[in-house]
């Protein structure tokens, strides 16, 4: 997890507070955008912790909500001074979109991560040769190295010192599927392992015996955060989502989650599986 001087994280402590504030006056947002003779967008903003605050537009909040524990305001203060600096990514922003830049935000501050994918081998795990594989194929492509550096850097971060809790649930058509051919594949493989052997990620293998599920079509990520409710985040077919506030649509997918754990292999009968792929790539390539 990032530290305190992270953006994202500040950003996200000021949401909390203000949104948990308001709610205990009553208001509603716009009530609170009317109040503060502010646009409803702003505060909206805020409270997804998308945007950063002037310590003069939190003060004016915080004596709306009539916040007045000396302690917190100072608390709230430093981190709306904080919440101005640049994210570990602004230096990719030529080729992050909106949506992503909040992806990265919420990815950023999570205490856990759990993802799945039914296809492809998830973005935290993959090696910058299988990445480029996948880009060369997907039309529309262009700088395509900074797009790989980028996925790059969010492994680092996510797997460096105080890193989140990763569970990953990779599917047997993903593992056995050749992207980029034998070699690529051996290194991916073998990257997948060291993971699991390194307790740097909880890996399981769902395979193709469970049959059909609840997200055959949909690739997701839940974020789990220790003082906040999960953030969803899909990708499939229809598109990609960010989803915090429709709690139906995420209880539906950590119920997915749930049935897809209970479907797949342990991670020791999962790395078994890797060890065993392994070992016919490597017969292949003798």
């Amino acid at each position: 997890m990032p530290t305190a001087s992270d953006p994202s994280l500040n950003r996200r402590k000021l949401r909390l507070a203000l949104k948990a504030a308001r709610d205990k006056t009553g208001m509603t947002q716009r009530e609170a955008a009317d109040r503060l003779d502010w646009s409803l967008s702003k505060v909206i903003r805020i409270e997804a912790g998308t945007v950063s605050l002037s310590v003069t537009d939190l003060q004016a909040t915080l004596r709306l909500y009539e916040v007045t524990d000396e302690q917190l305001v100072e608390e709230l203060e430093r981190a709306a001074r904080g919440s101005k600096g640049q994210s570990w990514w602004s230096e990719y922003n030529d080729i992050i979109s909106p949506p992503f830049a909040q992806f990265l935000g919420y990815e950023s501050a999570a205490d856990s991560v759990r993802a799945y994918h039914p296809t492809l081998i998830p973005g935290l795990l993959q090696t910058a040769d299988y990445i480029a594989t996948l880009f060369a194929v997907t039309p529309g492509v262009t700088q395509a190295q900074r797009r790989i550096d980028l996925r790059t850097a969010r492994q680092e971060r996510i797997f460096g010192d105080g890193e989140p809790n990763v569970t990953t649930i990779v599917d047997e058509s993903a593992v056995r599927r050749l992207v980029g051919g034998a070699s690529v594949m051996r290194n991916q493989l073998a990257h997948i392992k060291q993971l699991a052997d390194s307790e740097k990620i909880k890996l399981q293998v769902l395979p193709l015996s469970a049959g059909a599920h609840d997200s055959l079509e949909d690739s997701f990520v839940l974020f789990g955060y220790h003082d906040d409710e999960d953030v969803l985040y899909i990708s499939g077919p229809g598109g990609v989502l960010t989803n915090r506030d429709n709690r139906e649509m995420v209880a539906r997918y950590q119920e997915c989650f749930e049935d897809l754990t209970d479907k797949a292999l342990s991670q020791e009968a999962s790395v078994s599986l890797l060890d065993e792929l392994l070992s016919q790539l490597n017969v292949n390539r003798s």
